[in-house]
């Protein structure tokens, strides 16, 4: 492929939308939002998952951003049921038993304070009586539903999930369903 040629687009994936095409059921497709031919998604985010999906036409660097060979850190802000004590964070950075394996050591941290993101539609169920906190993750591999089983596994459900950054691609400002085509040399 000649590089110049080469494209990476940085997408804000909104809740509701698969990390294909097509739509199938109740979720839609990136077709919606990106037509563009022979770009393909470089890994997943869930349909109930929002932020940074990354999509290229180069064969290569796709194989690098989605194979967890590379281990390209992830990094998700997190909305949990509860507020994560020091061992629940301790046993996210020493890796979490799951039904298929401990997870690779994780970097996780509580955000001092509520980020400042769009509203999500539909917005998450929220009980009065149980408090919600933000953490960062930040992982090195890529399971299935794997931020969601790593929270839960700690006690504290995930309720919203947003990827911000994958290795040195960011979500930066990117609103909802906004997409940016990168230059690649």
């Amino acid at each position: 492929m000649n590089p110049a040629a080469s494209r990476l687009i940085r997408f804000n994936k909104p809740y509701g939308v698969l990390s294909q095409f097509q739509p199938e059921g109740r979720w839609r497709g990136l077709k919606e939002f990106i037509d563009l031919p022979g770009v393909y998604a470089a890994g997943r985010l869930d349909a109930d998952s929002e932020g940074l999906l990354l999509l290229t036409n180069d064969g290569p660097l796709q194989a690098r951003i989605a194979d967890p060979r590379f281990k390209m850190p992830k990094t998700y802000w997190v909305q949990v049921e509860g507020v994560p004590d020091e061992a629940a964070l301790h046993a996210l950075r020493q890796g979490v038993q799951l039904n298929d394996g401990l997870t690779r050591p994780a970097q996780a941290r509580l955000l001092p304070e509520d980020p400042q993101l769009w509203s999500r539609t539909p917005p998450i169920r929220v009980r009065q009586s149980i408090p919600t906190s933000w953490l960062e993750l930040i992982i090195s591999e890529g399971r299935n539903r794997q931020v969601r089983r790593m929270t839960a596994a700690v006690g504290c459900p995930t309720l919203r999930l947003i990827r911000m950054a994958i290795g040195p691609y960011s979500l930066q400002d990117l609103a909802p369903g906004v997409w940016v085509d990168e230059a690649l040399r």
